[in-house]
């Protein structure tokens, strides 16, 4: 008897189951991010110039209430929008682990410095 009860109740969870992820497969239709999510949608590379490149991302977020698009850890993430409406780039910590984060004299972006001395300067346009 207590064995046809684990199993009704067993039954009961995967229908549970099946019908969350159901409706949730509605809710995020295809193409659709999840909210506070972002992607890569495009990104160009310019090496023509000796000893510096030139990278161009375009990024696509679905941000919560309060967020913005901005950079964590060199990737595209929603961010707190007060960090972007004062200028404040390196609170969103923009730079990878181990770099050091310093703002642009005009706070038009930021430069992560690596250990070795080598310089990333992102700008925001």
């Amino acid at each position: 008897m207590q064995l046809l009860k684990a199993l009704w109740a067993l039954a009961g969870a995967a229908i549970c189951c099946f019908l969350i992820f159901v409706i949730h497969s509605q809710f995020l239709k295809e193409g659709q991010l999840a909210a506070g999510t972002c992607e890569i949608v495009t990104l160009d590379r310019d090496s023509s110039q000796p000893r510096r490149t030139i990278a161009r991302q375009t990024a696509r977020c679905a941000c919560k209430k309060g967020q913005i698009a901005g950079t964590t850890r060199a990737r595209p993430a929603c961010v707190d929008a007060r960090i972007i409406k004062t200028k404040q780039w390196c609170e969103m910590l923009p730079c990878l682990e181990g770099e050091g984060c310093d703002l642009l004299i005009n706070r038009s972006g930021w430069t992560c410095t690596q250990p070795g001395g080598r310089i990333k300067t992102t700008t925001v346009s």
